[in-house]
């Protein structure tokens, strides 16, 4: 009896540390092995391979057996195409509702009735060549685009009025329709060169950039060597832009989400072309609009573009979870044409504290607006 009344202190004192030695390897341990599960699975792949949409995506051919019978660029966008609508379906885009995401919007729609060709027009996605091509296809000579200082928006508009739903959709049926998407994030850092580090004198980019610094200059940790600029700096422009979206401020149109620009699961698009592979998806479309001879695949406005040298100079000034946190705010572009973080999260910067980057992981999509969509 006396042994066991000396054992029983000893063996409640090894049970209470050994309680305490699990408890803090759970709370410092488990946050962190989560953080590398998801950086390095959830976010680094197309959308085809995430929990999502696992099943459905990994071999569109075996699916759809008339895809044998095309070319390889027909191929692809196909499965572009086919990858838009499950995806659509899977996320529940594809039902009609209130919000800017479930409401179809044809504020950016050009609707060629000529020519039966419908574009969406979204901004700094080969917007500038399009525009002009469309212009062209309303009559307006090259010599006359070029010397003209009218925007070539409000010449478009002269010819290809803003549509009413009904008229886009009796549209639809009877044209090629298209859209050009673009890498979110490729997209988003272009969007900030051209209309704020090189926005012209007067205007209003160049307003919108005096106020960012004003506001964020103080607020961000510049890397070694900074040099103020007149312009605001990349991390001050992505602080400006997540704290309009989590206030619920509308985004200016050159970079708002194209989910919400154009709504592209409330239209049955013809072809989904992108950016990376531009120069055929064009030849593409022209051949299948039947517009050979009258405009041209080309690139307009590309001397500001992004680079991978660019891409990587942006985005290392950014913190992991500032770009988790852009990928929450482009989530359903990365999903519904099949981008990853891949290329970019790991240029981000280590975050100071764990638990920033963990509340990123975990941060739910930023909640969108009942009442419009965010276009101006």
């Amino acid at each position: 009896m006396r042994l066991r009344r000396r054992k029983r202190p000893e063996e409640s004192a090894w049970r209470a540390v050994r309680r305490c030695v699990v408890f803090f390897t759970t709370i410092c341990i488990v946050p962190v092995l989560l953080v590398l599960i998801v950086t390095t699975d959830s976010y680094m792949r197309p959308v085809k391979q995430t929990p999502f949409l696992k099943p459905q995506f990994d071999n569109v051919e075996h699916l759809e057996p008339s895809l044998h019978n095309l070319t390889g660029v027909e191929k692809r966008l196909e499965r572009r195409r086919l990858h838009l609508q499950k995806a659509c379906k899977l996320l529940g885009l594809n039902v009609p509702g209130n919000d800017s995401l479930h409401k179809p919007n044809p504020w950016e729609f050009l609707v060629d009735t000529k020519h039966h060709l419908v574009w969406c027009n979204v901004f700094k996605a080969a917007s500038t060549s399009w525009m002009y091509n469309f212009n062209i296809l309303a009559g307006y000579s090259p010599n006359f685009l070029k010397k003209s200082k009218v925007v070539p928006l409000s010449l478009a508009r002269q010819k290809y009025p803003r549509p009413s739903l009904p008229f886009l959709k009796k549209a639809f049926n009877n044209s090629v329709s298209f859209l050009i998407t673009r890498h979110p994030l490729e997209r988003l850092l272009s969007a900030y060169r051209d209309k704020l580090m090189f926005a012209l004198p007067h205007t209003h980019h160049r307003k919108l950039g005096n106020e960012i610094i004003v506001k964020y200059r103080g607020k961000v940790k510049h890397q070694k060597g900074f040099k103020a600029e007149k312009w605001p700096t990349f991390p001050e422009f992505v602080l400006y832009l997540l704290d309009c979206v989590k206030q619920g401020q509308t985004l200016d149109m050159h970079w708002t989400p194209i989910t919400e620009f154009c709504t592209p699961c409330m239209f049955n698009f013809d072809i989904i072309a992108h950016t990376e592979t531009l120069q055929e998806d064009q030849q593409y479309i022209i051949k299948k609009a039947r517009l050979e001879g009258l405009v041209e695949p080309q690139w307009r406005n590309a001397g500001h573009g992004t680079t991978a040298r660019q891409i990587r100079k942006y985005y290392s000034q950014l913190s992991r979870s500032q770009i988790l946190q852009l990928y929450h705010i482009y989530r359903y572009d990365f999903e519904l044409f099949n981008y990853s973080l891949n290329g970019y999260l790991e240029l981000g910067q280590p975050d100071d504290d764990p638990s920033t980057l963990l509340a990123a992981i975990t941060l739910k999509d930023f909640p969108q607006s009942k009442d419009k969509p965010r276009l101006y």
